[in-house]
């Protein structure tokens, strides 16, 4: 068997295998086997047939079709492993000979695994950033939460600053409706600040029943580009107006919201819940600096576009995914960006690169540090995932089969790799 090897741009590589008539013989006798299995040839029991009696039944050529698909196979395998290749997916073959009595010839495009050159990362250094949660956000989450618990009655009277207001409305640019930009029986609390800046001033004042027009400018970082700092007209009726009665912040309050006796407890396990979600973040932050100096420090073959496609991929499911969760439907999102799915897929390409390099980078450090999960250690998880979601069969059956085992173990080894990094980088 011949093999030639050409390196391709993108993180691709072409080989060109030459399978020697000798070579080839033991899959024409298997193909000439399997044959003899699946056709009637008088005189022979299925499979017993020779080679000249099932070349007279079914011609010479379609022998040596028969065995192509599992001489590829073997003989590709070979060729990579004899030419140290590391390949991703499947390769994408063509048949350039194929002639009985003749060496056969066929070509096979590879993706290639990229190789890093992992930078010296006891050199980079990330800052540890505190965590300081101020009383003001305390105080607001409190009153946040005070404002789900407001009692509702409806009044008759001119909307103030504080009042729930349920609106009709619709916006137009140059006189033509704006896409999307209508609704009916919207619920607005004035003062909240969760239109654009001016739009709940215009509504205090006004009761049941009346409407108004006005002009507003959209602010310049509008995600909506086409309404960006654009000069917009509303018309607005105001259906319902609601007065809102906040609870007071007082221990009668605390014990309504559960296991607390006094405002002070509550006030104490916001304080711990945000101190919590704070020291999360700047966790992620420090993962994403760290992964980020890394990579810029780090040399790497070409990247094939096939790991950058799948995971762009994936983005977009974790995306739908995420999307269902909030009960948003897909198709309705692409509209709201004026995007296609596949538009969407070459925005997520740089992002979907990054990861591809972190994901190379810590393997790469794994296997230079000899960083493993233990078996106690995939026990454990697998006690946490038992209690979250309870011993059923069903999850059993999924975290008893091995292919999970092995997921786990790379999920856990990969943070430990995170861990290591912390633990050398972090200043």
């Amino acid at each position: 068997m011949k093999t030639e090897v050409k390196k391709l741009p993108r993180g691709q590589a072409e080989l060109i295998i030459e399978v020697t008539v000798e070579e080839y013989q033991p899959f024409l006798d298997q193909a000439v086997k399997i044959i003899s299995e699946q056709i009637k040839i008088p005189g022979f029991r299925p499979g017993k047939a020779g080679f000249e009696i099932v070349k007279q039944k079914v011609g010479e050529n379609e022998i040596w079709q028969q065995a192509l698909e599992p001489a590829i196979r073997k003989t590709f395998l070979k060729a990579v492993d004899e030419n140290k290749m590391l390949t991703v997916g499947s390769p994408e073959v063509d048949v350039v000979k194929l002639a009985p009595g003749n060496n056969v010839i066929y070509k096979a495009t590879v993706n290639l695994f990229p190789k890093v050159d992992v930078a010296d990362y006891s050199k980079l250094k990330v800052a540890k950033k505190s965590v300081e949660v101020k009383p003001a956000e305390v105080k607001k989450t409190l009153e946040n939460i005070a404002k789900m618990r407001a009692k509702e009655s409806l009044v008759d009277r001119a909307a103030k600053s504080g009042d729930k207001v349920e609106i009709d409305f619709e916006v137009f640019m140059d006189k033509i409706p704006v896409e999307n930009g209508k609704s009916q029986n919207f619920a607005l609390v004035i003062g909240e600040n969760t239109f654009i800046p001016g739009f709940e001033e215009q509504i205090i004042g006004l009761a049941k029943g009346e409407t108004k027009d006005f002009q507003l400018k959209f602010p310049k970082n509008y995600h909506q580009k086409f309404l960006a700092d654009k000069l917009a007209d509303f018309k607005v009726k105001v259906n319902s107006v609601f007065n809102l009665e906040l609870p007071k912040l007082d221990d009668e309050f605390a014990k309504s919201l559960g296991d607390f006796k006094t405002i002070k407890e509550v006030e104490e396990k916001i304080l711990e819940n945000l101190q919590a979600e704070q020291a999360e973040k700047e966790m992620t932050r420090q993962e994403e600096e760290i992964l980020d100096q890394i990579i810029e420090a780090s040399k790497f073959e070409d990247i094939p576009d096939l790991l950058v496609n799948s995971e762009a991929k994936k983005m977009l499911e974790e995306l739908e995914h995420n999307l269902g969760h909030q009960g948003l439907a897909f198709a309705d999102y692409l509209q709201h960006l004026k995007k296609t799915k596949e538009e969407l897929l070459l925005d997520f390409a740089p992002q979907a690169i990054k990861r591809v390099k972190s994901a190379l980078l810590i393997k790469e450090i794994k296997a230079e540090e000899k960083i493993e999960a233990s078996d106690k250690e995939i026990e454990q998880e697998l006690g946490k995932i038992r209690e979250t979601y309870g011993g059923g069969k069903e999850i059993e059956d999924m975290i008893s089969q091995p292919a999970y085992r092995d997921y786990l173990s790379n999920i856990i080894a990969a943070k430990k790799v995170i861990d290591h990094l912390r633990s050398v980088m972090i200043g």
